[in-house]
């Protein structure tokens, strides 16, 4: 991979750390196991992140946001994922659901929207999935026709984040079917449109305090200048966006797997077998040194993806947010694993929270497009 992208930590994103931080473990943290239990969403760390303006803080400034690079949106992410994943998806989804909007839409477009989400009175959402398309998402089936002045939704999205606590919706659907991919247009709904519904929640192995739901559109009528870019590119919009969100699932796996292996250092320090602390052991000592060294190359991996996607230069752009993501998020699933393992019978408990981080850390492998659909992408850039 090109070394384009390399990137330099300023004292602005250790003072960004610091300030998150302080927020997770005083207003986040303290709710995390109780979120998981009740698969309630997490009101008091949207509360606290967005009274702090950590919501969304990648939004530009000219439509009321910090204007954050995509490393200190990073470090958001990931320092609140390391307390409570679920959480994080607070500021990921919104910039996963906004980022279209950034990339490709209308000045008039953009005022319409981002301003509101800016200022933490309105969530967004990313419509792309469908049941019947995953990592074919190519192949969806809603459709949205043009009726004058509105366009016409009908079909149906599934595994949507943050569904109905959302105000916004980015969704791609079929405008011209015989062009396959180059027929799909990218649009805004705003929950109150006419003939738009939020399906139940889905019972998850994780992140419970996120809810994820079916969008239902049936005649769903949004006005015409709702389109995001011209009818037929809204694949290739999706497509961008993912190069510059697929690092933030890497964050959030960084920042779950990094919270794993305090709580596992914190625990096998206090924790004495064969009349010994457990940390005297060489076994231990050698998996923890282990998840360190994990973490540590993830982290700096999606720290140069994300630099890349802003530098300006493509060049093996796609290759490298894939990596990022894929090899956090496999990181993430083993420290996670090793840090129950750590804890012996208690980690398997609820009464600490690495059970949660291992069930939270699966996901990251899955959203956003799986590690499989990852390391094809790596491939096909490989062997192009």
């Amino acid at each position: 991979m090109s070394t384009t992208g390399l990137y330099q930590l300023t004292e602005e994103h250790d003072a960004i750390r610091a300030a998150v931080r302080e927020i997770a473990e005083r207003a986040i943290e303290p709710f995390a196991a109780e979120v998981d239990a009740e698969s309630r969403y997490p009101i008091e760390a949207q509360k606290a992140l967005t009274a702090a303006g950590f919501h969304a803080t990648h939004i530009p400034e000219a439509y009321g946001g910090e204007g954050a690079d995509a490393i200190a949106t990073c470090i958001v992410i990931e320092e609140v994922a390391r307390v409570d994943m679920s959480a994080s998806l607070i500021p990921a989804v919104n910039k996963l659901g906004s980022m279209p909007i950034i990339l490709s839409a209308s000045e008039e477009l953009k005022q319409k929207v981002l301003p509101s989400i800016a200022e933490g009175r309105a969530m967004i959402s990313y419509g792309l999935s469908e049941r019947e398309a995953g990592s074919d998402a190519a192949a969806m089936r809603t459709r949205a026709r043009r009726d004058g002045d509105t366009w016409v939704l009908n079909g149906t999205k599934a595994w949507i984040t943050n569904s109905g606590v959302s105000e916004w919706y980015t969704v791609m659907a079929v405008t011209d079917p015989e062009k396959r991919a180059n027929g799909i247009s990218a649009f805004v709904v705003h929950r109150d449109d006419p003939g738009f519904a939020v399906g139940p929640k889905e019972r998850k192995m994780g992140i419970k305090g996120s809810p994820t739901c079916e969008l239902y559109f049936t005649d769903c009528t949004i006005p015409a200048d709702r389109i995001i870019g011209e009818p037929g590119t809204g694949f290739k919009t999706a497509l961008r966006t993912l190069d510059f969100t697929r690092p933030t699932i890497g964050a959030q796996a960084v920042g779950v797997a990094q919270g794993a292996l305090d709580a596992a250092v914190s625990y096998a320090r206090e924790r004495k077998q064969f009349g010994r602390a457990v940390t005297d052991f060489q076994g231990v000592q050698f998996m923890l040194a282990d998840m360190s060294m994990q973490i540590e190359a993830a982290r700096h991996l999606v720290y140069v993806a994300a630099a890349r996607g802003e530098s300006g230069d493509d060049t093996d752009l796609g290759r490298l947010c894939a990596a990022a993501k894929a090899f956090a998020s496999d990181v993430a699933m083993k420290v996670t694993t090793d840090a129950v393992q750590l804890f012996g019978g208690a980690g398997y408990t609820q009464d600490f929270p690495v059970e949660r981080m291992m069930r939270d850390a699966k996901i990251t492998q899955i959203y956003e497009g799986t590690n499989q659909i990852q390391r094809l992408v790596i491939a096909r850039s490989l062997l192009k």
